[in-house]
């Protein structure tokens, strides 16, 4: 992708601050298990991205905790980064979690852009939440080996947010 690697030569030059280093796709993914605190941002094409990120989300326990942000200039995408799902929509069966963490991915990235405190301070409480529902280990999610439903997470997130 020789183009696609131009274009972030080109970006780099206005941000000398920033290290900028280069991988194939295999290659990156035996560093992220290797080491998987090593990389603070991993720009890639869609198809590598994909790939990429769902190795991501296995280092962090899987796609249903892994959040997600697209961000551009002015606007910002967040959702999980695990998809539809579609063979299980309805069930009550699939896990909160990525969707939640992507939600205070959403309230620091608002909060930085606006200068708000009270955005920035409302998603450390969130995934403070997540934490301690996850440290208690009382209502554990399928993906994570339990048998916690999605309104269980849910409301167990919700009940350490009060």
């Amino acid at each position: 992708y020789a183009y696609f690697r131009a274009v972030c030569d080109d970006v780099a030059k206005d941000y000398s601050d920033v290290e900028i280093d280069y991988a194939y796709v295999d290659a990156i993914t035996v560093h992220m298990l290797k080491k998987p605190d090593f990389y603070d941002v991993i720009v890639a094409e869609n198809m590598f991205g994909d790939i990429i990120s769902d190795l991501g989300a296995g280092t962090v326990g899987g796609l249903g905790m892994a959040p997600s942000g697209e961000l551009g200039l002015d606007h910002a995408l967040f959702q999980g980064s695990h998809g539809s799902a579609p063979d299980i929509a309805g069930q009550d069966v699939a896990s909160p979690m990525a969707t939640v963490l992507s939600g205070a991915m959403m309230l620091r990235w608002l909060g930085d852009r606006h200068s708000d405190t009270r955005l920035s301070d409302a998603a450390l409480r969130v995934e403070s939440a997540v934490e301690q529902v996850l440290a208690a280990g009382r209502i554990v999610p399928r993906d994570q080996g339990g048998t916690a439903r999605c309104s269980e997470v849910t409301d167990e997130i919700c009940r350490h947010l009060k």
